[in-house]
């Protein structure tokens, strides 16, 4: 074996280790989101909190690790298109860090729309990098198959009114005070920007981003558990 090869096995057991890890993290760090949501909900642990002081440390972190995923993509680590994986991983860091990190507590962070978003994020990230890891052991069960190409049939459409509740609460806050985060004229720089502006036009990028990427998913479902059975059909 030459040098070459060598170097490149060897890079990609460190690949491969590195994503083993990556994954695994991730399923731990969802599936602690979503117990302190069931707790939030069910339990008196968190009275003296709201919902975004329980989950907002881990939310950050594990949210904002995703954004690795479009260097996995990029560098060919994975398969993944990085065009689509930069839209899906921005959309959330958005939502995230532009909006509920943004605004007060009682803005976005308060709306109907936290918990909404959480239960679907979680569930769906659990069970995708629950899937990539077993992969890279090299052992998936069908019912992982099953779910990683299913669920999303519910749960994208959840995940996604959640987030535009959350970006609505934004800017009717922001509508209110339009000094957050906005730079207005005149200035040195001759230049103008708003932040309730910039909420209503990612709102209104949903509109033909969602159509797109959740046919992505069933293009994606379609290749991997093929199309619907038609052998049973009624005589």
């Amino acid at each position: 074996m030459s040098p070459k090869s060598e170097k490149d096995k060897s890079n990609s057991v460190i690949s491969k280790i590195y994503l083993i890890v990556y994954n695994f993290t991730l399923v731990i760090g969802w599936s602690y989101i979503l117990c302190l949501l069931t707790r939030y909900y069910i339990t008196n642990d968190f009275k003296n909190q709201s919902l975004w002081d329980t989950v907002q440390k881990n939310l950050f972190i594990f949210q904002n690790a995703a954004a690795l995923e479009i260097f996995h993509a990029a560098f060919g680590l994975v398969r993944s298109n990085p065009v689509i994986t930069t839209f899906q991983v921005l959309s959330r860091v958005m939502v995230v860090c532009g909006v509920l990190l943004a605004t007060p507590s009682s803005a976005a962070a308060a709306s109907i729309g936290l918990p909404i978003a959480l239960l679907a994020w979680s569930v769906t990230e659990i069970i995708r990098y629950g899937y990539y890891f077993a992969n890279l052991i090299g052992y998936v069960s069908h019912i992982l198959v099953w779910l990683r190409y299913t669920t999303f049939i519910a749960l994208y459409p959840i995940g996604v009114t959640g987030e535009l509740l959350c970006f609505y609460s934004a800017q009717q806050y922001a509508s209110k005070n339009p000094d957050l985060w906005s730079y207005s004229l005149p200035n040195t720089w001759n230049f103008t920007f708003s932040y309730h502006y910039l909420l209503i036009a990612v709102m209104l990028l949903y509109i033909p981003l969602f159509p797109q990427m959740y046919l992505h998913m069933f293009a994606q479902r379609k290749k991997i558990l093929g199309a619907p059975s038609t052998a049973k059909k009624v005589k």
